[in-house]
């Protein structure tokens, strides 16, 4: 559908008819070229003002990617899966790392006067070393 109207041959013959008759013949050439002018004048208004909307219509959707662009920003699956997941490991970090400070003071810990001490040797002479040192003796035979 065509907002402009519609003139066919016939309705263009009868207007140039009407303008020779009201107009004359010698100030018909002047006239043409004054409508020339103002058919020119209003299609580059027309322009003007399609590309005015263009743009702004641009701009709204440029405005709109920004907006949703920041929301995906916001609304990141990554950063809050790794947050998700800081968050569940963290106490168990929090138990490694007092198990492992337990362990530490422990090794550093002189023994008690009272407690048994476990020399290289007496481990090497116990009866449970002595037999699965000999039993892979007699495999490896």
């Amino acid at each position: 559908m065509s907002l402009l109207p519609q003139f066919g041959f016939l309705e263009l013959v009868t207007i140039a008819i009407v303008a020779l008759v009201i107009v004359g013949p010698k100030d018909l050439p002047s006239m043409m070229r004054s409508a020339g002018r103002l058919l020119r004048q209003a299609r580059s208004l027309a322009g003007e003002f399609t590309a005015a909307f263009d743009q702004m219509a641009r701009e709204a959707e440029i405005e709109e990617m920004r907006s949703e662009i920041e929301a995906l920003k916001k609304n990141n699956v990554l950063s809050e899966t790794k947050s998700a997941i800081d968050t569940a490991i963290k106490p168990v970090e929090d138990a490694v790392r007092d198990e492992a400070a337990e362990i530490r003071d422990a090794a550093n810990k002189p023994p008690s006067p009272g407690a048994p001490t476990t020399s290289p040797e007496a481990v090497e002479g116990s009866p449970s070393l002595e037999a699965s040192s000999k039993g892979s003796a007699v495999e490896a035979s």
